[in-house]
């Protein structure tokens, strides 16, 4: 078995790619060692010091560091990846949900079909260009023209992610969707 590592614009994540699909549908990001009781690779992987951070993709697997290098840390995430993999374990345990809850989205009823628009670019052609660079991006409401977004994996922690937010995100949908003044990123 052979894993592919690719840079992603945040320096602190690094992005896995182990040739076969991790995730069937939707992406599970876990912020802390306690969130990844649902899954024993990620619970391996936060057994690694200075891992802070693991995002599951359709085809690959975001790792976050908060110490350390990358040269000392990919071996001991690699391994972790090819004795999972090739053990044949399930991604998640039997009894775990497969998608995590980011809360409820929020838009007034009138906002619908402008929601809808949004959320079609969103997931046609801003969430593909995130995925290539090891993150997500879920949209989580919209109110008085501003659009508010979640960002995950090596997106949220990422330098470059208000410019993508500012500059990308919000360009592309005040040009499709007149309505959109601004796009904020929220919390989780």
């Amino acid at each position: 078995m052979f894993i592919q590592t690719e840079a992603t614009p945040n320096p602190a994540t690094l992005k896995f790619l182990p040739g076969r699909t991790v995730m069937e549908a939707g992406v599970l990001d876990f912020a802390s060692a306690q969130e990844a009781t649902r899954s024993s690779l990620a619970q391996a992987l936060f057994g690694i010091a200075g891992v802070s951070g693991v995002m599951f993709g359709f085809d690959f697997v975001s790792v976050t560091k908060d110490s350390g290098e990358w040269q000392h840390l990919k071996p001991a995430i690699l391994g972790a990846l090819m004795e999972h993999f090739m053990s044949g374990a399930p991604l998640l345990h039997e009894n775990a949900a497969t998608v995590a809850a980011d809360g409820e989205e929020f838009f007034a009823p009138e906002d619908a079909e402008t929601v809808e628009t949004i959320k079609e670019l969103i997931e046609t052609r801003v969430r593909p260009a995130v995925a290539s660079d090891g993150g997500d991006i879920t949209f989580r409401g919209f109110r008085d023209g501003t659009v508010y977004l979640t960002m995950k994996g090596a997106c949220a922690g990422c330098p470059s992610s208000t410019a993508t937010l500012k500059s990308g995100i919000q360009n592309l949908l005040k040009h499709f969707v007149p309505e959109v003044l601004e796009v904020e990123q929220m919390q989780l």
